[in-house]
Parts: C-alpha cells; structure tokens; sequence
C-alpha cells in the first residue's frame, strides 16, 4: 500500500503583497547584540520570536514588576513594561537588551479588569485583550452589540476608569470562520463542514496528525481532503468552546509523510522550525484556503472571546487565551496557520470580524497551548522534506502519479474537483491542503506535488 503524503492546507489564492514581503527575507537573521564604545549591555536587535523568548525571560525575572511587553518593528526592539520605580528593575531589563518603560498599571490590575468583564459584560460580539503598548484593556464590541447590551458595555468600562481600559466598536461579526471553500472536509447531518488544517504534527503516540480550530473538531469527527471523499483522518481532541479553540486530528493511515511546511503560495513553501508565543507588534502571516496569504500586526494577547452561540440563539460560547492580530480572513480559514516569516509556528485561525475586502480583526489560538494540551510536537521527523521533493511528481507513491514532467495537481483545471483525484495519473489528490482557486488550479503552477486543486 503506498503512502500518503500530506501537505500543509492553502489556499490557492495568495496575496501578492504579502507574498512580496514574505518572500525576500524568509530566512534571513535580524539578530545583532549592539553595544557601546564603553562595553555597557544597550539595546538588542532582535528578531520578534528572538523578542518573546526574552520578554518570557524577563518576566521570570522581574516577577510583579514585569507589566507586559511589545515588539517595536520599525526598531527590532523589545520594549518591556514596568511597575516598579526599583532602579534595580530597571537596569536588569536594560542590561538584557530591552527597552524599558515605566506605567501606571500593573500585571494583576489588568487581569482584574478582564475578570471584571467576564463578570459584568460576557455578552455575544465581543472581545477583550490586554494592549501592552498603551497599557490597557483593549475592548471591542461587533455590530450586533446594540441598545441594553451596548448600555451595559459602556458602563463596565467607564466604571474601570479611562487609564485601564478603552472601548471601540467593529463594523463586522465576530463569527468563526467554518465555511466556505476549505481544504479538509466533514459530512455530517444537513450537510457539510469544511476547515482548513493548521499545521501538521506527531501525536505523542506517534501516530501523524494536525492541529486544527476546535470549533471544527467539535462540529465533525472525521475529515476528508475532498468534499466527497472517504475520511483520512480523525478528531481525537477537540476543545471549544472554553480555554482554547484547537483540535488534535489523527492520520487514519499511520505510514501517512506529514512535512512541517506552509505552503504560501506562488510557489513558496515556508518550513516550520518551531512553535513560539507571539509578541504584541510583531509581522506575522495567515494562510487560509479561503483567502490565501495575508500579513499584519498582532495587537492583543490573552484575548477573551464571546462568539455567538452556534447552537443556541441566546447562548455565548466564550473562548480565552487567544491572540488578537489585524490580519484579514473569511469564512474558510478556520484552523489554517497564523505564522512567522523565519519559520516559527503562532497559531491556528478562530473567528474574527470584517473580510479581506475591508480589513478586519481575526483571534488566533495560540500553537504552543495547542501543543502542550494534547501532548503533541510539531511535524513529521521522518517525512524529511515531504511531499513536492521531485518536480512535477505527484503526490502518492503509485505508478504514473507524476510520470509527465510538470503534472502537478493545479496544472488541470478542475483537478481537486472530483473526489479521489489523486486516482489519475499526476493528479497528486492524495495530499491534504487543496487550494480555493475557483479555476481549479493550484496555488503554485510550477508542477510542484505539494499543490492540489480546487476542492
């Protein structure tokens, strides 16, 4: 029985300006240690996932000191918030390499805010995080929040005061993004699920598997890479709502190669070297099958979510500990990879508001939680560089799957349109991650086998 291989879920569409600014320096090293003619520690350059490792130092450091952090992008700086007037403090953060700024509120007075929240306006359409950068609570209320609701939201933050928290409302809807035109698919009753797969990785059995939205881990427990095809793989941990929104899904083949890459788009494949926290500041990249390649900031961490209820039309279904960006995504990208240009994982696409057409916000769940609640690590050891290692060759291993030089699975129109494309000779259907392209063809036309058509 030959095997499977799997690729990372795309889109077949990607965005060329993103694609622009991801490509130039996609392996490139920010890191520099600078200091002065004297010898004295100053200010590092860092890279941003340099950036999290030392303010995740700092903290441990500083203790109730330490007030949150933020990456300066323009500067490839750390700037570390503090609460204490300790001169001691101050010249540890410095000698580290960051920037230190001095506030007025402190770590657990930002948590009490949120928990205030929690209490006073857990409503639908709304979200919180706390902003390092103007040391406050973040809040956002979505178009839905009307009338007693928004009266209700007005007063709870008025009540934490003008330097704790602050208030803006989203033209959009909160909302997860299940829909749409995805790379992984369920059947189940009424009709049909569809998600994108995040990032590939090895179940602490062993066994290959990916991360995916939990959402979509809680809606179907067997998915298919077409949306009519027999299930590859199947949920075997799923958290949503609550403290997460991610799902741990098992390969039902065992021997399935399941390379740690993303695939951009236009013929780019980013590998994923690790799993890091995201930094308040930092560029990070989201791939979706729905909408491709899009970039932005993230802008919030530990945000609290409060998406309608799928289930019931006066309900809430909460979800905690996400990260808040200002990339753009669509109904589609659930669960597709929230990731850095030098190849470190972040997160896996929840729910959000807007649409790449007008901008929007997007709340990502955090890799790194993922992988430490189900006990997996990222990617495949033994897949080595994957599928798409030979140009023009197909995806599985059968004879004649990429005998025609070239014959990926995107250079057909309509290729990934019928289930079990991977059965014709250079279909390549036998890979997880089918692009949008409503055309059908993949996201890469370069014949490379880690792109399958439409699905």
């Amino acid at each position: 029985m030959p095997k499977r291989k799997a690729a990372i879920a795309v889109g077949g569409v990607a965005a060329l300006g993103a694609a622009a600014l991801l490509l130039p320096n996609a392996n490139a090293s920010q890191d520099q240690d600078n200091a002065t003619a004297g010898g004295t520690a100053d200010v590092k350059t860092l890279k941003a996932t340099d950036a999290s490792d030392l303010a995740g130092r700092l903290q441990k450091i500083l203790g109730d000191a330490f007030a949150g952090s933020y990456y300066d992008g323009g500067k490839q700086q750390l700037v570390v918030n503090v609460v204490s007037g300790d001169n001691n403090v101050i010249v540890q953060a410095k000698k580290a390499g960051a920037v230190v700024r001095q506030v007025d509120n402190s770590t657990a007075e930002l948590k009490a805010a949120a928990a205030t929240l929690k209490a006073k306006a857990t409503i639908p359409g709304t979200s919180w995080a706390v902003d390092p950068r103007t040391d406050k609570v973040l809040v956002t209320a979505d178009s839905t929040v009307t009338g007693a609701d928004w009266n209700r939201l007005q007063s709870t933050v008025r009540g934490l005061g003008s330097g704790m928290a602050t208030l803006k409302k989203s033209s959009g809807t909160f909302k997860t993004f299940v829909s749409g035109g995805d790379a992984i698919f369920s059947q189940v009753q009424g009709g049909s699920v569809r998600c994108s797969l995040g990032f590939n990785v090895t179940a602490s059995d062993g066994s290959p598997a990916f991360l995916t939205a939990g959402h979509c881990g809680v809606a179907a427990k067997e998915w298919s890479d077409s949306e009519t095809g027999q299930p590859i793989a199947t949920v075997d941990q799923a958290t949503f709502p609550g403290e997460g929104d991610f799902s741990l899904v098992k390969y039902n083949d065992p021997n399935t190669q399941a390379p740690s890459e993303v695939n951009a788009g236009n013929g780019q494949r980013v590998q994923i070297n690790q799993a890091a926290d995201a930094t308040v500041g930092e560029t990070v990249f989201r791939m979706g099958s729905t909408t491709g390649l899009h970039d932005g900031q993230v802008t919030g961490l530990d945000a609290t979510v409060n998406f309608q209820s799928e289930t019931d039309p006066n309900g809430v279904d909460t979800v905690t500990g996400l990260i808040q960006t200002d990339v753009c995504a669509e109904p589609g990208d659930s669960g597709g990879s929230l990731f850095t240009q030098d190849g470190s994982a972040l997160g896996l696409t929840s729910g959000g508001s807007g649409d790449c057409a007008s901008g929007g916000e997007t709340f990502f769940q955090p890799v790194t939680t993922a992988l430490q609640a189900t006990g997996a690590t990222l990617g495949d050891g033994d897949a080595g560089n994957g599928a798409g290692d030979q140009s023009g060759a197909g995806a599985g291993d059968e004879a004649g799957a990429g005998d025609q030089a070239g014959a990926g699975a995107g250079d057909q129109a309509g290729a990934g349109d019928q289930a079990g494309a991977g059965d014709q000779p250079g279909a390549g259907g036998d890979q997880i991650g089918g692009g949008a392209d409503p055309s059908g063809a993949g996201a890469a036309d370069d014949g490379s086998s880690s792109v399958t058509g439409s699905h």
